[in-house]
């Protein structure tokens, strides 16, 4: 396991602002995929009525051609988006999700010094936007799920943030297996180590520690590896996504230099 060196107090790079122009990291005449940015919703939302800006207006008029989301990505949440470049690929990229032919694997910096590797089999309750249509048949029963984790790296810091005298933080490598909403950052908060940076489930003094002091103001969770076969060829294709801004700065900060497998 990674160790980092003996700590050094700066402070981290500015947060950069969204570019109008998403970065590609693979399309051909049937898929595109991007690496959508922190703080960037992937379509229209009730929740957001004031946003004017989704990944799939930006990215439909970046290529010319409309776009349907294969899965999503939360707000906070950065990383590997997959596109359909017809409704058609789109529901077959969806089936492979709902299957669990797709491995996703994601970074997250967390709360404390979690186990060297682990799984979480935890049910959680089903989470609805306010304005989700409920049919009869609809259910708010707890649903299966799995994640599996393993950490990366570790570091504790000479700073009283909560009631110990030192703050530990780790990276930590997830998997989900099933595909609940938000599962990774229920699943870490529920083995006490909450994501830094999530608002919703994650620890408000830690939070403000890393944007306050390490000019960090983004949840560290990003999806850096999509593994899934192309829905026309077949073809079993891997696709890595190396965080950046704010995300690789608070890395480098803590020593951290790894590579996504």
């Amino acid at each position: 396991m990674h160790t980092s060196p003996a700590w050094k107090s700066r402070s981290l790079p500015s947060n950069v602002s969204l570019a109008e122009e998403l970065p590609i990291l693979y399309r051909d005449e049937h898929i595109v995929v991007i690496d959508k940015p922190s703080g960037l919703l992937v379509h229209r939302s009730e929740i957001d009525r004031h946003e004017t800006r989704f990944a799939i207006q930006i990215l439909r008029d970046q290529i010319g051609q409309h776009v349907w989301p294969a899965h999503r990505l939360d707000r906070g949440t950065s990383g590997i988006l997959l596109f359909g470049l017809s409704k058609e690929i789109a529901s077959q990229l969806g089936r492979q999700f709902e299957q669990g032919n797709v491995k996703k694997l994601y970074w997250a910096v967390v709360r404390g010094h979690p186990a060297a590797s682990g799984s979480v089999d935890y049910a959680i309750s089903r989470q609805r936007d306010p304005y989700e249509f409920r049919g009869e048949q609809s259910s708010d029963e707890a649903q299966a799920a799995l994640t599996h984790f393993r950490k990366l790296a570790e570091i504790e810091l000479p700073v009283a943030v909560d009631r110990y005298p030192s703050s530990r933080y780790a990276l930590v490598e997830a998997e989900p297996v099933t595909g609940r909403r938000h599962q990774i950052r229920r699943h870490l908060k529920h083995i006490a180590h909450p994501v830094i940076g999530d608002a919703t489930h994650g620890k408000g003094r830690h939070n403000r520690y890393f944007a306050e002091q390490l000019g960090c103001h983004r949840m560290l969770l990003a999806c850096v590896s999509l593994d899934f076969n192309h829905p026309v060829d077949g073809r079993r294709l891997q696709i890595k996504a190396p965080v950046s801004g704010e995300f690789a700065a608070t890395l480098a900060l803590f020593g951290w230099t790894l590579e996504i497998p």
